[in-house]
């Protein structure tokens, strides 16, 4: 955990690109890292045009907060979708009312970001719209698993 103030300049961001599946991907450029702060977790994301960084989802442990920069998207909540455009500032709590997913519309122009999040540990992840649920430990390997999977509590004992 950092025990001083934090300055850093944006140029100086190394950008960790991903696109491991389609149609997901972004360049995510970390101003704290997920160990270096216990309570707050901060990065600058580039989506390119016609993309989405993650899959709709919600947390139940972290308050998701975005700040859009540049370019313009589409914004998928539990009440439907919305246009979300430079200086929208969006606040998802931590519950299924706070499902969202972040996509590119643009043909051409990225949609850039800033992500403040809560850093609870652990939090639970679901995914509507695959009935998936990861369990993410701060500093482990993420767990992600299908709903269906479930099982008595003493099953195998």
């Amino acid at each position: 955990m950092k025990d001083d103030i934090l300055i850093r300049n944006e140029s100086s961001l190394i950008g960790k690109h991903k696109s491991e599946h389609e149609p997901y991907e972004y360049t995510k450029y970390e101003v704290t890292t997920q160990g270096e702060f216990s309570q707050c977790y901060v990065a600058v994301y580039e989506i390119p045009p016609m993309k989405s960084n993650y899959p709709y989802h919600y947390h139940t442990n972290n308050t998701e907060v975005f700040y859009i920069i540049s370019g313009q998207g589409i914004l998928r909540t539990p009440n439907g979708e919305r246009v979300i455009k430079p200086g929208d500032i969006i606040v998802c709590p931590p519950s299924e009312y706070g499902a969202h997913k972040i996509m590119n519309n643009s043909q051409t122009e990225p949609l850039k970001y800033i992500d403040f999040d809560t850093t609870n540990s652990p939090d639970i992840i679901r995914y509507p719209d695959s009935d998936k649920t990861g369990i993410f430990i701060r500093n482990q390997s993420n767990t992600v698993f299908r709903n269906d999977d479930k099982t008595s509590y003493y099953d195998g004992e």
